[in-house]
């Protein structure tokens, strides 16, 4: 029994180290071998545990692996899986856990559009800063709110917090978690395949119906996996049943076919460890698109927002020479759908702007490549900046598009895309001009002498919301005006050509005047894409008389920048023809590289790199220089008509003699067209559409003019420079040219003067199907309503309240000599518009022409209006309408007196002028 006993306690020992190594339990040994009371209880649910977490993992990993069996697998910056199968979901992406709560850049592009109504291929559609955020069971898509920051670890960024929120867009169902290193699994389709990039919206907007995305026609296809990068493609369905837009260019408007092309891609500075990219702050002599925030950082500032202007990471392989090839240049590739004859010209004006980085301390800063017809990648790839051509029927326009780091301002990304019309229009009605054709040429809205798409887009933002137009009318309306207006510009060169040069074009000058047009073009879009804003103010570098020496334009330049939108240099009759474009970029384009670009380093140590702030006095040595006249700069916001000389289609430092040469020039090629067309076997709709032409020449050319009365050069100099003060008045001696030419040219009797025979020619094309419908009420001409238009136009902007407001303000910022006065503006006109009833005073009495008879109508409606207070006018200026009024009725009055030789028109017209005066005048009376 005794030994029984010692041999169960040494297996009970045994037992209990077995329990001890595996479990750790801790139990006291007694010093006698007695073994203590254990609790086996929780030694069991630890291993019943463990097994079935180990049971669970095992399930996981099976069920993760089963959900991307068979998948095709693209590895890059985020993991994806691809079936086949539908039944499986299409696509999966994998999120790794160091991935959630990370900042990436999403953009969306539009990749095939309808081609009409502002649906067009390689338009942008998003572009923002995102990040995974893992809330429960399920994965949020986060859009980042960076337009309010401070240091991370500031007190004020719990304030921010609270006070600013990020978007949530959608949460994705967590499909899978991977149980080893914790990577989610999502469904990309539950991503996409909802309205992601917003085209619902973007369709009713554009076309004025409710189109739904349709999930069944809707699919994601060539997808792509990079280390830096994800590309996705996605096809949309949309239909409307009922209430659908009539599409020309559709087979039926029922049903729309929109592809969209993603880019999901990280951040420069997560890309490499050192990016070296340096922000740059702005300034605002300097034209340049920029990134602004508000900083909380610091309570001391003047300026609570921070600018950065938008640039590329360029830097010096050798910051020490003086011009140094850059470490990476920024390479340009022209898509391979780009016609073969334009592509030379495409890559002259893109290459144009290495004179300007050149100056910047950079050689070959921009190259130029080809886009192989049997490319791997895609055009909207965010790692390629390429040149894109689009065909449309009614775009007409070339548009930059660059995709910018939001925290920083460097430039990522830039395509610029052409709609193939502005450039085949103009080519194939250069030939039509030359050789004749059978076929009119096109005839729109742009064709009718009195539209102004500037003034289109103007209205539009009278009746829209501030916000609403800025964000959906404001790039793509100014685009579709630029285009369409530097279309017809260069129409109206190729007709310059054809009508005033004598003898007929050859093939060759008509190569090198497409060429050089679209030279300009692309190098006026590129200049975008590297960030710069327009420059309006850009034109007025040279003097008329220096416009057409290609001495000065060749080397100089023809304008001080080409991100002015210039007009057609048409020469004045009696000297030779110059460039008809820019050929070169300007010395503002150079002098604004440099201040965007230079290399920022210290004299002192070369290789030191230096925060935004330390770099203000360099850049200020750099913006200081922005006096000068060849780098004066005015952008969108400042021309409004204040500034004579920041303008669009303007040209010289002299825009009252540059103006009179165009009207002179537009007279002249009347008279031409009215002997030399229709050519042989032409349509008599193609001089229709000429003669509306060269009248909108003539209109565009005359409201230069208007700008001068009231009219205030304006600076964006700093005090420091010590210049001139920001508003400058017009002299007086100019305001009265600029009248006096608005007399002349548009209001005299003898401003229009067409023969019988031409306005019996002016047939319009009749050419009635899709694309091509008759924009015109009228089958016959209607001379007098496109006189009137025109000239009323003119008038009513001359009398407009803002302007005379401006009028009576000059005459305490300048000498009272040496300013236009009110009544002088109004003496003039009336003696110039109302001329056959003063001179009667004197002479005999005239009849009054049709044409007369309609501006004076017009004149007395715009001061009746004034003196019976039914617009707003300074008091001034009503009281001098009233004066000026009764001197009318006296006029007339002692016109009437000799009425005898007077026709009938005439007489009725004077009568009844003189009968409301005196009404006007009665009822003022008693009102008051």
């Amino acid at each position: 029994m005794k030994y029984w006993r010692e041999l169960v306690a040494v297996c009970g020992l045994l037992l209990y180290s077995c329990l001890f190594v595996f479990f750790g339990v801790n139990c006291a040994v007694a010093s006698q071998l007695e073994i203590q009371e254990i609790e086996f209880k929780p030694v069991v649910e630890n291993i019943a545990i463990a097994d079935t977490k180990f049971i669970e993992i095992k399930e996981d990993l099976r069920r993760y692996q089963k959900l991307i069996k068979d998948s095709r697998k693209l590895e890059g910056l985020f993991n994806l899986y691809q079936y086949q199968d539908e039944e499986r979901g299409g696509v999966f992406m994998e999120i790794k856990p160091e991935q959630l709560n990370q900042s990436y850049i999403a953009t969306a592009t539009l990749e095939s559009g309808i081609g009409e109504s502002g649906i067009y291929s390689g338009l942008p559609l998003q572009d923002f800063l995102f990040y995974f955020q893992p809330v429960k069971n399920r994965l949020q898509f986060v859009v980042k709110n960076v337009k309010f920051r401070t240091d991370n670890n500031a007190p004020e960024m719990l304030s921010i917090k609270r006070s600013f929120s990020d978007s949530v867009l959608y949460s994705l169902e967590i499909i899978g978690v991977e149980p080893h290193n914790k990577s989610i699994l999502v469904n990309l389709d539950e991503l996409l395949m909802q309205d992601f990039p917003g085209l619902t919206l973007l369709l009713k907007d554009s076309l004025h119906a409710d189109y739904q995305l349709d999930a069944n026609k809707s699919y994601l296809s060539n997808i792509n996996s990079f280390p830096l990068n994800v590309e996705i493609d996605s096809n949309y369905g949309f239909s409307a049943q009922e209430g659908a837009t009539f599409l020309e260019t559709l087979p039926d408007s029922r049903a729309i076919s929109l592809a969209v092309h993603y880019s999901f891609s990280q951040l420069p500075e997560q890309k490499l460890k050192n990016n070296n990219y340096i922000p740059r702050l702005a300034d605002d002599r300097v034209g340049y698109f920029i990134t602004a925030f508000q900083d909380f950082s610091s309570q001391n500032k003047d300026d609570i927002f921070v600018r950065y202007i938008n640039r590329w990471n360029l830097q010096p392989v050798n910051p020490e020479l003086v011009i140094s090839p850059p470490k990476k240049q920024i390479i340009f590739w022209i898509e391979n759908a780009v016609p073969l004859e334009y592509r030379d010209g495409i890559r002259e004006g893109i290459l144009m702007w290495n004179q300007a980085f050149a100056k910047a301390g950079f050689e070959n800063a921009i190259a130029v490549r080809q886009m192989p017809d049997n490319a791997d990648w895609h055009p909207a790839d965010v790692r390629y900046n390429t040149i894109r051509w689009f065909n449309s029927l009614d775009a007409g326009f070339a548009r930059a598009l660059t995709r910018v780091n939001p925290l920083t301002g460097e430039i990522l990304d830039a395509d610029i895309i052409i709609d193939a019309g502005m450039v085949r229009s103009v080519e194939s009605e250069y030939r039509a001009l030359i050789r004749g054709n059978s076929i009119a040429l096109k005839e729109d809205s742009l064709d009718n002498p009195n539209y102004s798409c500037q003034e289109n887009t103007k209205q539009r933002f009278l009746k829209t919301n501030f916000k609403t137009y800025l964000k959906t009318n404001n790039s793509l309306n100014n685009d579709s005006c630029y285009g369409a207006d530097l279309s017809f510009q260069a129409a109206m060169g190729a007709l310059s050509l054809s009508l005033l040069e004598d003898g007929k074009p050859s093939n060759h000058d008509t190569h090198k005047y497409i060429h050089e047009y679209l030279c300009y073009l692309v190098a006026h879009e590129v200049g975008h894409a590297l960030g710069l804003r327009h420059n309006f103010h850009g034109s007025t570098m040279l003097t008329p008389q220096e416009l057409n020496n290609p001495e000065i334009t060749h080397t100089k330049g023809l304008v001080g920048s080409i991100m002015d939108y210039l007009p057609v240099n048409i020469a004045p009759q009696g000297i030779q023809q110059g460039d008809y474009f820019p050929t070169i970029i300007g010395p503002y384009d150079e002098w604004a590289i440099t201040y965007g670009y230079k290399y920022g380093y210290k004299q002192n140590s070369p290789h030191h790199s230096i925060n935004p702030t330390e770099e203000k006095n360099f850049l200020e040595e750099i913006a200081i220089a922005s006096p000068e006249p060849e780098l004066s700069y005015a952008t969108d916001e400042d021309i409004r008509d204040i500034n004579p000389l920041a303008n669009v289609w303007d040209m010289s430092s002299d825009v009252l003699l540059y103006s009179q040469w165009q009207l002179d020039n537009a007279r002249l090629m009347w008279e031409r067209l009215d002997k030399s067309y229709p050519l042989q076997g032409d349509s008599y709709g193609n001089l229709r559409v000429l003669f509306n032409r060269i009248f909108r020449y003539y209109d565009r050319n005359a409201f230069l003019l208007v700008k001068y009365i009231g009219g205030q050069s304006f600076t964006r100099n700093h005090t420091s420079e010590n210049t001139q003060y920001s508003f400058v008045p017009v002299s007086q001696l100019e305001q009265e040219t600029a009248l006096s030419k608005l007399v002349d040219y548009v209001f005299a009797e003898d401003a229009f003067n067409f023969s019988p025979q031409l306005l019996n020619q002016l047939a319009p094309s009749r050419w009635q199907h899709w694309g091509n419908y008759i924009p015109i009420s009228r089958l016959d001409y209607p001379i007098h309503e496109r006189i009137f238009e025109m000239q009323s136009q003119i008038l009513r902007s001359l009398f407009a309240g803002e302007r005379l407001s401006r009028l009576l303000d000059i005459e305490l910022k300048t000498t009272l000599d040496n300013a236009l006065t009110i009544p002088q503006l109004f003496n003039t006109l009336q003696s110039g518009i109302w001329s056959e009833v003063f001179i009667a005073k004197k002479e005999k009495p005239q009849s009054i022409s049709s044409i007369r008879r309609a501006i004076q109508r017009e004149y007395l409606d715009i001061l009746l209006e004034m003196v019976l207070r039914k617009v707003e006018v300074p008091e001034d200026g009503r009281t001098i309408a009233w004066y000026e009024l009764r001197q009318l009725k006296k006029a007339i009055y002692s016109t009437l007196r000799k009425s005898k030789n007077l026709d009938l028109y005439t007489l009725a017209h004077l009568e009844e002028s003189n009968s409301r005066i005196i009404k006007a005048l009665n009822a003022e009376l008693q009102s008051d």
